[in-house]
């Protein structure tokens, strides 16, 4: 007995009924064609994944209903192929995670997800309700239960479908990227296999969604845990699995890549669907001479295209000539477009106004915090003209501590590397230069500097980054305590003084731009810590 199973890995955006819808009938066809019996679509891949507070709006529910009903309508162009679609579906007060089998043209049977996460990025239990019923389809004889992503993340709902008679587990996911994540679902599907002996169809969304990347990654796993296939992240896949006497056989396998690569292709995707999606013709980086916007650079136009980027330097009398020349040779080796604007005259004419406000007071950050908003509101200009989007440069270890300005180098609309500590950005920089040389070495090799004041160092104000970022690591992403952190080896002063910027830096962090999410915590979604605190470590 056989049964084929195509995996439509497909790149869905929110709201985009018809697209979606679109997209899922073109996989199908292309499926059907290859004589696959079924495709697999992810989860919520008619509305898109996450729509959030779309889902309280009856309206949004209703449209998907009617949309689910015309691509039931279309099928017939898909004749002899049944369709597993992702979809929100509102049964009277009650809105469920679903996904609805479609064959011969009309719905012959929905599941509704059990297990509604609700932690990190997840907000599930916010929009909707649990089902409790296991759901098996019978195709071509062989009977296949049906989960939907965080299902199988603990026992309960794949048992009930083995309870029910399920031969194959097909699931439907939308389960977003982050450092360490295909290693952790594969894990978490061998548990599932090894409790109900169930070979296992795993099919997941690519593409972005504001600050969430959906990596693919889509795979099969015989009865034994054993893979069998695996496709490619961060981008768009059809898959086709053939399944005889109940078991998949062997399959394409798509080796991961190296940390850096897998990390800088999220990035890559990441800034090319929020800029695509939402329609910005292009980017514009403030480049400084430094790491953090070399990388921003290079991300950019390996997204997008030398052709749709364009690079801003704007150089104070504390401005190296390294800098300039590094930036000069960068944009020459990307070939993008590059205007320099010095912006010493402005700094004059604000220092000018502001004399008899700052009359008596000496020179601190007030000042530094002028150039950085200078550079800012010219970037917003160039902005506001052109339509295209400033991608802003800074970084997590930055955004940490608030070594960083508002509405100056914090300005723009959408930051690459915000969840990418500064440890981190050193090494993608170099892994870049191994695929193609464009950032300077000496970029890579000069201590990093914001160039604000006569010789300044990032380390002036801060530990070094190695430590910086550890501390973070830990204090941030793994919840460690201070006297956890300092049992680690840290000093003392370190973990105070990091601690303390942390906590001091959260206004700075709320008026941030949305950026790309690859650790399992960023500051974003899964960083919700109060403005207004008093609570106090205990060291």
């Amino acid at each position: 007995m056989s049964l084929k199973i195509a995996i439509a890995q497909i790149n869905a955006t929110v709201g985009d009924f018809a697209g979606n819808r679109k997209r899922i009938l073109d996989f199908a066809e292309r499926a059907r064609q290859q004589g696959a019996d079924l495709l697999l679509t992810p989860e919520l891949a008619l509305c898109g994944y996450p729509p959030e507070d779309l889902l309280l709006r009856d309206d949004f529910c209703a449209a998907c209903d009617r949309e689910l009903d015309t691509l039931a309508a279309s099928q017939p162009g898909t004749d002899g192929i049944a369709i597993l679609v992702g979809h929100p579906e509102k049964r009277g007060l009650h809105c469920y995670n679903a996904a609805t089998l479609i064959n011969e043209g009309r719905r012959v049977a929905t599941y509704y997800k059990q297990r509604l996460p609700s932690y990190e990025v997840f907000d599930e239990e916010r929009y909707f309700d649990s089902g409790d019923d296991p759901c098996v389809l019978t195709l071509k004889g062989v009977r296949c239960g049906v989960n939907i992503c965080a299902d199988v993340w603990e026992a309960g709902a794949a048992d009930l479908a083995r309870q029910a008679g399920a031969e194959i587990l097909l699931v439907l996911n939308a389960s977003p990227y982050h450092i360490g994540k295909r290693e952790r679902r594969t894990e978490v599907l061998r548990q599932r296999t090894a409790s109900t002996g169930l070979p296992v169809v795993y099919a997941n969304l690519a593409g972005g969604q504001d600050e969430l990347v959906f990596d693919g990654g889509s795979f099969v796993l015989d009865s034994q845990g054993a893979l069998c296939c695996q496709w490619a992240q961060f981008e768009e896949a059809l898959g086709i699995v053939d399944f005889v006497d109940g078991q998949p056989q062997p399959g394409p396998i798509v080796p991961a890549p190296c940390l850096e690569a897998e990390v800088y292709q999220a990035l890559l995707l990441g800034v090319r669907d929020y800029l695509g999606k939402n329609g910005f013709p292009g980017a514009i980086i403030g480049l400084s001479g430094g790491i953090d916007s070399a990388l921003t650079l290079c991300i950019a136009v390996d997204a997008l295209g030398a052709d749709k980027v364009r690079a801003v330097m704007m150089p104070s009398p504390y401005t190296a000539e390294i800098s300039l020349a590094d930036s000069r040779e960068m944009v020459r080796l990307l070939g993008v477009r590059y205007d320099e604007i010095a912006i010493e005259p402005a700094m004059q004419t604000l220092g000018g106004m502001l004399d008899k406000q700052f009359a008596g007071l000496p020179a601190d950050t007030t000042e530094e915090n002028l150039q950085a908003r200078i550079r800012g509101m010219i970037l917003m200009a160039i902005s506001n003209k052109t339509g295209s989007l400033v991608l802003t440069t800074g970084n997590k270890s930055e955004m940490a501590v608030g070594y960083c300005t508002l509405y100056g180098d914090m300005a723009g609309g959408f930051a690459v590397i915000k969840d990418i500590a500064k440890t981190l950005v050193y090494r993608l920089a170099r892994w870049r230069n191994t695929v193609a040389y464009a950032i300077p070495e000496r970029i890579i090799n000069r201590p990093p500097s914001a160039e604000l004041k006569p010789d300044q160092t990032d380390q002036d104000s801060l530990p070094p980054y190695e430590v910086l970022d550890a501390i973070v690591e830990a204090y941030m992403e793994k919840d460690l305590s201070p006297r956890e952190i300092i049992a680690r080896g840290h000093a003392e002063a370190d973990v105070r003084r990091v601690v303390h910027l942390l906590k001091i830096s959260e206004y700075k962090r709320r008026q941030a731009p949305v950026g790309i999410r690859v650790t399992q915590r960023g500051f974003g979604k899964d960083w919700r810590y109060p403005i207004t605190n008093r609570y106090r470590d205990l060291y």
